[in-house]
């Protein structure tokens, strides 16, 4: 597959995940990942190095993902995750229009607390795009803390029925779009960003 490289250098690899592209294995052991595509790549060029992903985007979900060249990088950037210094921005299309356009979504997810703050960038006629920024890193957090608010993403059919829903997509609306951390070798701030992957804006532009 054609991976985009967003970022890359001796010590890391930022890349784009496209959506319906798993980030590891699960339990179910499915051969074909993105971390496995990488490192098939990376092995077929004559690279001596492993890639290892240094946090995880869901299968549905697009968008930037940070892998380190080693163990030890990957272990740094594991703690600055853990220690919430790499701040991460994603977009996300929710049903309906929500009552405050900014604010705080704070609710226990598989029983640990969880924090995202969103902030509300454009109104549709049936839907919502919104920027958000998740504090913590529980699994599914967006996806599960939207549905808690009765504005569940578009496209969502975990957490919510499809067929509840007028307005439908072939997979979640949600894209990690920026990333702003401190590089864990240089000490450089990153910042690093993406556009909008091209099936959204489409959606985007049909759906005013």
């Amino acid at each position: 597959m054609n991976i985009p490289v967003i970022f890359e250098d001796d010590w890391l690899l930022v890349v784009n995940k496209p959506a319906g592209l798993l980030s590891v294995q699960t339990p179910k052991h499915e051969a074909r990942t993105l971390t496995s595509i990488l490192n098939q790549d990376a092995e077929g060029r004559g690279l001596k190095y492993r890639l290892h992903p240094c946090h995880r985007l869901d299968r549905e979900t697009s968008g930037l993902l940070i892998y380190a060249k080693g163990k030890s990088i990957e272990q740094k950037l594991i703690g600055a995750f853990r220690d919430r210094l790499v701040g991460k921005k994603y977009i996300a299309f929710v049903h309906g229009k929500l009552s405050r356009k900014q604010g705080t979504i704070s609710s226990a997810v598989e029983g640990k607390s969880a924090l995202t703050r969103y902030k509300v960038i454009q109104e549709k006629s049936n839907y919502s795009v919104v920027e958000v920024s998740p504090v913590t890193g529980r699994t599914n957090q967006i996806r599960i803390h939207f549905k808690n608010i009765q504005h569940p993403l578009v496209g969502e059919d975990k957490f919510v029925f499809r067929k509840d829903f007028a307005l439908r997509f072939k997979r979640v609306c949600l894209e990690a779009q920026e990333l702003n951390f401190k590089h864990p070798v240089t000490g450089k701030d990153l910042n690093i960003s993406i556009d909008l992957a091209p099936d959204l804006a489409k959606f985007l532009k049909e759906h005013e």
